[in-house]
């Protein structure tokens, strides 16, 4: 169980609500699922990768994703480390807030605050887009996209409050489903046709544009991060989340590089970048190949668990993006009233906020008569996997900075490999940066401008920090104090002196 720091704590009576997460609700598997779900492992082949083949390096994409998940269990290595020392709610904002000072985690906060929220709106668009056009094809019911939308994530805000372990149960048979039709077309693959090693060659690797290649592949592991989010409601957090999150990243790197790798083989890893583009448009390369190999029927169940895929996501990104909300609530950085929790540990308000806020900002959208997978899609998830990846990258030289503050002594775990994890995620972050047209899939000029954002929420967060500091003290305080955590097996309480932390 979490324990709280006594000194500079606001006063809470003005508040009777519960505010505590249900803890020792999650082990590894449970946080796995989250994590997995998130990534959606389905949707990931048959968006990512076709992207990734199509316009990143061609037959060579396998090597992308293996390549991302190097990188990023570098990063892991001292994440673990990190995440040894504190347990909260406040995934990497917190961490950030440990490593770069309190206004950096104030940035970081509304960052994945921004991220997050809107990468839900954008997963009612893609749930609500395939719902309406799967949904018609197969029964002849069609019904606009928004109001499948409204219905799915109305659906995962019910099941969100009926506690975060009964979310990962229903998200764990979404994920075996998933990829339980991707292991049936991977075997049918190697048997009928077998894996061509010259996919992994350095000619394969090395064409068309590798850097693109990573890129998009690095968008197929979001998600992996939410690890940490769930730190307080994790049994024995201090080896589960480290044990979660190594688990998750290798899960993602296998599926999703095997699977492209079956891709590429199926279709001829020299013709497999043309097979991509001539498919991009109906977005069919996957179920025409599954068709292929196990039959029409197959590739129908393989559409429809496209559907629980999406839905699985929106429910794990809703999860997460409550979970921020929750945790700057606690903080007192937004309103209090997010912090409070049912009787089960679920974020009540929090909740209620996140799932309001996404299908209004989605029904604007449709109000305008815009074209969810030309503008809703393309602009919530391309500046929510931006804010994202900028996210991870803060958190990876935060652990860097901060363990060398403490003059930490494992070189390893604590600077070479998180160090040289961080530069391999900036260099992702760099890319998505300065290739956001790739990264939203469009050109649409008034998209192509949300990178502002980030900007924006630079400098609100410094210049909120600065106003909290001057003004609210002990709220300023508190975003040291309060997310900061634990030794659970000593019960020793790792808070710095004011002197010692940065402003």
């Amino acid at each position: 169980m979490s324990l709280r720091t006594q000194a500079k704590e606001p006063d809470v009576s003005e508040s009777a609500s519960p505010t505590t997460l249900r803890s020792n609700a999650l082990g590894v598997a449970g946080i796995v699922f989250l994590v997995l779900a998130a990534v959606a492992p389905l949707t990931g082949i048959v968006v990512v990768a076709s992207l990734v083949i199509a316009f990143g390096n061609g037959g060579g994409a396998p090597a992308s994703f293996f390549i991302v998940a190097v990188i990023l269990l570098l990063f892991a290595v001292g994440y673990a480390q990190m995440s040894k020392q504190f347990a909260n709610a406040g995934g990497f904002y917190a961490f950030v807030a440990k490593g770069l000072g309190r206004t950096g985690g104030l940035v970081a906060g509304l960052i994945a605050t921004l991220g997050y929220n809107l990468f839900v709106v954008g997963t009612i668009g893609t749930s609500g887009f395939f719902m309406q056009i799967i949904i018609a094809e197969l029964t002849g019911f069609d019904m606009h996209w928004y109001l499948w939308g409204l219905l799915s994530i109305a659906v995962c805000f019910v099941l969100a409050r009926t506690g975060i372990d009964f979310s990962s149960k229903v998200l764990g048979v979404s994920l075996v489903l998933e990829v339980a039709i991707l292991v049936v077309f991977d075997v049918s693959v190697l048997l009928q046709t077998g894996f061509d090693v010259a996919a992994l060659s350095p000619a394969a690797v090395l064409s068309g544009s590798l850097p693109i290649g990573l890129l998009l592949a690095a968008t197929g592991f979001l998600g992996f991060e939410a690890t940490a989010l769930f730190s307080e409601e994790a049994k024995n957090p201090l080896k589960t989340i480290p044990r979660a999150t190594y688990t998750a990243i290798i899960a993602i790197g296998v599926i999703l590089g095997v699977s492209t790798w079956a891709v590429v083989s199926a279709t001829g890893v020299a013709q497999a970048q043309q097979a991509s583009l001539d498919h991009l448009e109906a977005g069919d390369l996957l179920f025409s190949l599954i068709a292929q190999y196990l039959g029409e029927p197959m590739s129908v169940i393989a559409t429809i668990l496209l559907l629980v895929s999406l839905f699985a996501a929106m429910l794990a990104f809703h999860n997460s993006a409550t979970r921020y909300l929750y945790s700057l609530g606690r903080a007192r950085v937004l309103p209090h009233a997010l912090s409070r929790t049912r009787a089960n540990g679920a974020p009540a308000v929090a909740g209620l906020v996140q799932a309001l806020f996404a299908a209004i900002v989605a029904g604007c959208f449709a109000l305008a008569g815009l074209d969810p997978m030309l503008v809703v899609v393309p602009a919530m998830l391309g500046i929510g996997t931006l804010s994202v990846i900028v996210l991870q990258t803060l958190a990876a030289l935060s652990i860097v900075v901060w363990f060398r503050r403490q003059r930490d002594p494992h070189w390893w775990s604590t600077l070479i490999a998180p160090g040289l994890g961080f530069l391999g995620l900036l260099s992702i972050a760099l890319l998505a940066i300065a290739n956001f047209n790739v990264v939203a899939g469009t050109e649409n000029p008034v998209i192509l401008t949300l990178p502002w954002l980030l900007a924006l929420a630079v400098v609100g967060g410094i210049a909120y920090g600065a106003y909290l500091k001057r003004r609210k003290p002990e709220v300023y305080d508190v975003l040291a104090t309060d997310l900061e955590k634990f030794n659970v097996h000593t019960a020793t309480i790792r808070t710095e002196t004011p002197s010692k932390e940065r402003s």
